[in-house]
């Protein structure tokens, strides 16, 4: 049985240092999750050509988040409220909620494979997907949604473990998952005639490791939390709860999948060394979104758990340090790629045309890049309190809906980079203002109480 004097860091420790402590496996985690996409390209394109890398990356990788996304967002409905069982320390019903978690991703996985081979081929067509590669992306897709289920058991185990406050298992996890997907990528590719099929095989293979970890990893829980595989069902109530906090963000990230879509076919529009601009750019932007993005799902747990355990005050002050330590991590990053221009754009690329237009994408969007911080961070802090139908509604708007208007109307009447890419500090500005009044003037925390 647990000892009651056990010391929950989270709720009880340093708050500066617990949100360090949990941000840079999720941070490590996210750089070994874009290693594993990087490598996978790589022997791709190297063994198989370039008719075989388009085919398992660009739109498939699109396609496939459409319905990975959106589980992934409905999964975090079930890790806020882990985790505000667990800081209120009732351990009945963090089991129940455990145990709906892990159903939810059977359940889960099952559903996504079976419109995974359902929708393959209309999907692909959908995105425009060239017709010297569409047979092979479909190949590729139809083989990769067999291992939905391993996909959706770890995501949701991954989840489990960090409202729990243990951010470093998910990471081990991921490391073994990638090195199984590097050593495999590289034998059933390059060694056999499986082709885009190798890759895919690869890739359920080596989520299939991380599934299996988790599971024996939850079944070492203590014993009134660990997984029991006879006690696994869903409880209607904590289901309702999940659905109300993950489905909102589940639907966020669809339609911002399908935003970013709008956007590609806009960069396209400009030609071929505009769009390897924007590809070779989007290399050195995804470290700010891993970085900002671990911040948020740190902001979430340690939210989470000081809100169940009604430390409102602490809760309070761990906004204003992550917003802090988030702001000062930003601008970090922003002065770096400033500061190197095209000599980071020369990573991917030496076409002269390609690092011109990348510079001048890079100029226009990340000194906005602070612009955006607190959007990521609150709606971190407003997940781990339970309110997610706001957030959504306002980042929608302000995000989705408003790029989609911007793009349809501006560009039209003046064909320029700038005119395409100002929707993203436009949109950003605006969504961080609604997002900072919904914070301080909604119903998000109690209010303090007169003296």
């Amino acid at each position: 049985m647990r000892t009651e004097t056990k010391v929950n860091g989270i709720t009880e420790g340093r708050i500066s240092s617990q949100l360090l402590l949990f941000f840079f496996p999720i941070l490590f985690g996210t750089f070994f999750q874009q290693l594993y996409n990087t490598v996978d390209a790589i022997v791709v394109g190297q063994y198989l050509g370039t008719e075989a890398l388009a085919a398992v990356g660009g739109g498939t990788g699109t396609a496939i988040n459409l319905l990975i996304g959106f589980f992934t967002g409905l999964s975090s409905g079930a890790t806020v409220i882990i985790s505000q069982y667990y800081g209120a320390k009732d351990y009945k019903d963090t089991s129940k909620a455990i145990h709906t978690a892990i159903m939810i991703a059977l359940i889960g996985g099952v559903l996504i494979l079976a419109i995974g081979i359902l929708f393959t081929r209309p999907i692909l067509e959908l995105i425009g997907t060239p017709d010297d590669v569409i047979d092979l992306a479909e190949s590729y897709m139809r083989i990769y949604f067999l291992g939905s289920i391993f996909n959706t058991v770890y995501n949701m185990g991954a989840g489990i473990f960090r409202a729990l406050g243990d951010s470093k298992k998910p990471l081990y996890f991921l490391i073994v998952s990638c090195l199984v997907n590097i050593v495999l990528d590289i034998l059933l590719v390059g060694f056999t005639d499986l082709g885009v099929a190798g890759a895919a095989w690869a890739t359920i293979f080596s989520q299939a490791a991380s599934a299996v970890l988790v599971l024996i990893y939850l079944r070492k829980l203590d014993e009134d939390i660990k997984l029991k595989l006879r006690e696994l069902k869903i409880d209607p109530m904590i289901l309702k709860g999940t659905m109300r906090i993950g489905l909102p963000a589940g639907i966020q990230s669809v339609l911002y999948t399908i935003s970013n879509l709008i956007i590609q076919a806009n960069v396209n529009s400009f030609g071929t060394a505009t769009a390897a601009a924007w590809a070779a750019y989007g290399k050195l932007d995804a470290v700010f979104w891993m970085a900002i993005n671990a911040f948020g799902i740190a902001a979430t747990t340690f939210v989470g758990q000081n809100y169940g355990a009604r430390l409102y005050d602490r809760v309070r002050s761990g906004v204003k340090i992550s917003l802090w330590m988030g702001g000062v991590m930003t601008i970090l990053i922003s002065g770096l790629f400033l500061l190197l221009q095209d000599k980071g754009l020369m990573l991917f690329t030496t076409d002269q045309e390609v690092l011109s237009i990348g510079v001048e994408i890079l100029l226009i969007l990340v000194p906005t890049w602070i612009t955006y911080m607190p959007i990521e961070i609150l709606s971190g802090v407003m997940r781990g309190c339970g309110k997610t139908l706001i957030p959504t509604i306002i980042t929608v708007v302000g995000i989705c809906v408003l790029r989609a208007l911007w793009l349809e109307i501006v560009p039209a009447m003046n064909h320029t980079l700038l005119s395409v890419f100002f929707c993203y500090p436009l949109s950003w500005v605006i969504t961080s203002a609604a997002i900072i009044i919904y914070y301080f003037f909604g119903d998000v925390l109690p209010k303090r109480k007169k003296q």
